[in-house]
This record gives C-alpha cells, sequence and structure tokens, in this order.
C-alpha cells in the first residue's frame, strides 16, 4: 500500500467523528468503521503533512496485539479483510485496504487506562513536583526514564481537545465504579505486563501504554488502538540509559522539528519537511517490523 490518506470521504455511511488520526462510521446499529488516516499531531495540534504509511502501521499492529492478547480479554476487532465488508463499502477500497478495520460498537468507558513501567513524560513532571503520580508516592531520588519498582496504573480523563488529564484511582472509581476500577486497573497491567515482556524480547522497552475499553454483552472488551506508537512509548533497549531523555519509535522527529523552528504550539501547524516526514515515516515501520518480526 503505497497511496497516503489525509482525510477519508467514504458518503455511503455516517461519519461519526474525525479525530486527530482516525475517521469512525456508524455501520448499522453495533458495527463501526475505523479508518486510520496518515495525519499526525504533535502538542495536540493535527499538522497539515501527512506520514506515509503511518496509518497502516497503527491498523496492522493493533491487529497483531489483538491477536497476541486473544488468551487476556476479547476485543472489538471483526475484520480488516475489505472483500469482507459490507457491500455500501465496495466503492472505497482504495481509502480502506490496509488501514481500516470494522469492529463491534462498545459502549466506551469515560477514563483512558494507563499503565506505567518507567517515570517519563507527565508521570516524570508531577513527581518532580509531588514525589508521586496520580495519589502514587514512589521511591525518592529516581532519575527520568527509571524503571519503577513495580507497574502502576494511572489512568486520565478523555478530553475532547487538548490534553488528557491524570486523575487517581478514586476519581476513577467516581466515573466508572470502585470495582470496575479495580477490574480495569488489573487488566492494564496484566496486559501492560505481557506487552512488556514480548518488547524486551525484541529488543524494545515498553515504557508505558494508553488502553481503552468498553462494555459490550455485559463483558470487558478491549478497544480502539492497542499498543501503538500513538499510544505507547516504545525505546531501543540498547540504547536505554536512564536520567535522560531516550530514543524513541514515534513522532520524536516531528516534535524536534517543532521546537526547532519554535513552532507556537497553536494552530494551524506549519509544513514538514521532507527528511522528517520520511524519518517518521521509516521509524512506524520499524517499530512495527521489530514488535511483530514480519515485514511490512
Amino acid at each position: 500500500m503505497s497511496n497516503v490518506l489525509m482525510e477519508s470521504n467514504i458518503p455511503s455511511i455516517p461519519l461519526l467523528s474525525r479525530g486527530k488520526v482516525r475517521d469512525l462510521y456508524a455501520v448499522g446499529d453495533d458495527q463501526l468503521l475505523m479508518v486510520a488516516s496518515d495525519r499526525i499531531s504533535a502538542f495536540d495540534v493535527v499538522l497539515p503533512t501527512p506520514i506515509p504509511r503511518k496509518g497502516e502501521v497503527l491498523t496492522k499492529l493493533s491487529i497483531f496485539w489483538f491477536d497476541f492478547l486473544k488468551d487476556v480479554i476479547g476485543t472489538h476487532f471483526i475484520t480488516a479483510d475489505v472483500s469482507e465488508y459490507p457491500p455500501e463499502l465496495s466503492d472505497y477500497r482504495d481509502q480502506l485496504e490496509g488501514r481500516s478495520m470494522l469492529v463491534k460498537r462498545l459502549e466506551m468507558f469515560p477514563i483512558e487506562c494507563v499503565t506505567r513501567g518507567y517515570i517519563v513524560g507527565s508521570g516524570w513532571k508531577d513527581y518532580q513536583r509531588t514525589g508521586s503520580v496520580c495519589g502514587i508516592t514512589l521511591p525518592e531520588g529516581l532519575q527520568e526514564c527509571a524503571k519503577l519498582p513495580d507497574s502502576i496504573f494511572t489512568p486520565a480523563t478523555k478530553a475532547v481537545e487538548g490534553h488528557d488529564e491524570n486523575i487517581g484511582f478514586d476519581q476513577a472509581a467516581e466515573l466508572v465504579g470502585s470495582e470496575m476500577a479495580a477490574r480495569l486497573r488489573d487488566l492494564t497491567i496484566n496486559i501492560y505486563e505481557r506487552a512488556s515482556q514480548h518488547g524486551l524480547g525484541r529488543g524494545l522497552i515498553l515504557a508505558d501504554t494508553k488502553l481503552e475499553f468498553g462494555m459490550l454483552d455485559g463483558e470487558i472488551v478491549l478497544g480502539d488502538e492497542v499498543l501503538t506508537p500513538d499510544s505507547s512509548r516504545y525505546w531501543p533497549l540498547d540504547l536505554y540509559q536512564p536520567g535522560r531523555g531516550q530514543e524513541s519509535f514515534d513522532k520524536q522527529y516531528v516534535r524536534d522539528y517543532l521546537e526547532e523552528v519554535k513552532f507556537n504550539k497553536q494552530p494551524p501547524g506549519p509544513e514538514l519537511p521532507d527528511d522528517v516526514v520520511a524519518n517518521t515515516s521509516l521509524k512506524y515501520v520499524e517499530a512495527y517490523e521489530t514488535i511483530t518480526g514480519t515485514s511490512l
């Protein structure tokens, strides 16, 4: 697949939402079509330049992890084979091939389920300020990107715009109930630990990940994207060194460029130069091939 897609256009079915990366369509009453575009956002601004193969990586990597985790939890995934999609989508194969999934519609929980195995990002900022993350007190003297003694559950609210906000377990329990919050915590940590062990075997550190769950027929089901470079932090194991920022398999080239040109982090974002686009695309592809052990 070589076509680059900035925005899907499928008028035969209702468009429900157009997020920073994904376009979500209704397929009947109980299914959704998720189309992963090649859009990229940084500092919560969607940039005007697409990243080739990004949507393909996000989709195919999620499918890999759905299969990997099938003995842990059910998922919303139905198929990514466009020939199995409803007939009203047959005219849009060029937009859907390799970057879309037909999924079950879930009743989504109103929290992001985050597990951290290393102290970095917003968790590092919280720790520097308070010595804790989401109300969980951590040992003194940790360095940036240090491995935590135990993986921790650090939920967040779902922001329609801007950043998600970190919350404590008690706040999560207020939103979904104490018993459900505990189940989501245990599931999130279990999935993180399993994925982390797989990553280490492939030469990658999974520093943290964000998961989304919903309910279907009375069961908790894994939804959205799973363990992709957009929802997780992956670092090369052989280059890991605590006490500094790490190399990463995501949009770091984009962030570095935007800092270099002193982007004010307000829309509209600037066009990206060809070398930044090419290097970012290669990073996404490298993440997929490293994690799965297969060529894209």
